[in-house]
């Protein structure tokens, strides 16, 4: 069946990049499959990480159908493209049903896309990875992808204004090489696996970042492990815990 939609929005997201003045960097797409069923794997630091990280897939020509919380295809606006471009909603009270659609989806030949962190990390580290990418993967019998992503976070992530304007940002996306399980390994060995593997790719992009703070306010977007503001990962798990309680 044509893809009537999500082209158009790839041409579009393309066009507001320019505008937007972003420079790209961006190496290991050669691992994507051109053909066949893979699981697109990435850490999540922004509300705009599924367009990046479908970048990856451009160059071989494939299209990646991205898992996404059901209320966002309820949306009058995204919810309409979200389901043309036939991404999978997630309703977290009935998990089973999205687990089965991406599952039929792999086996048929599709790129899934998830992130195992479920919600955006604010510390701009990584979480630990929920065991559904690993799980899913070797139920489908198709390879993991893994993929980091850096400087996303400065153009639209949680808590933060959005800089959606001409801003020149750097992005840096690594792709890694595909993963299978190893002989006998259990799902909870591989997550830990597929975690290292990304946090490995992140430092990567990291390293080579050549974006730098444009005054003294603007070091939110650094985890504080690199001289930044932003909280970390435990100051946001006790302030989650507080919420909780609240």
């Amino acid at each position: 069946m044509a893809e009537l939609v999500y082209p158009p929005v790839i041409g579009f997201a393309r066009t507001m990049f320019k505008v937007q003045g972003l420079r790209f960097d961006i190496s290991g797409t050669e691992h994507v499959p051109r053909k066949g069923g893979a699981l697109l794997v990435s850490n999540h630091i922004g509300y705009l990480d599924f367009v990046f990280a479908g970048l990856t897939a451009l160059p071989a020509k494939r299209l990646v159908r991205f898992m996404a919380k059901e209320s966002v295809f309820r949306h009058k606006v995204s919810g309409p493209l979200m389901r043309a471009m036939k991404h999978i909603p997630v309703d977290r009270s009935e998990g089973m049903h999205a687990y089965k659609h991406a599952l039929t989806a792999l086996r048929s030949g599709e790129i899934i896309g998830v992130f195992p962190e479920a919600t955006i990390s604010q510390s701009f580290t990584l979480k630990s990875f929920k065991s559904g990418a690993a799980r899913l993967a070797m139920e489908a019998g198709v390879p993991l992808l893994p993929v980091a992503l850096w400087g996303t976070q400065r153009l639209w992530t949680k808590d933060q204004p959005r800089q959606l304007g001409r801003n020149g940002f750097p992005i840096s996306i690594r792709v890694g090489e595909q993963m299978t399980p190893h002989q006998d390994e259990k799902p909870g060995a591989l997550t830990r696996r597929l975690r290292l593997r990304v946090q490995e790719l992140l430092e990567d992009a990291q390293r080579v970042y050549t974006g730098r703070p444009s005054g003294p306010n603007d070091h939110w977007w650094l985890p504080a492990h690199l001289g930044g503001t932003a909280p970390t990962a435990e100051d946001v798990a006790a302030r989650e815990r507080a919420a909780t309680a609240e």
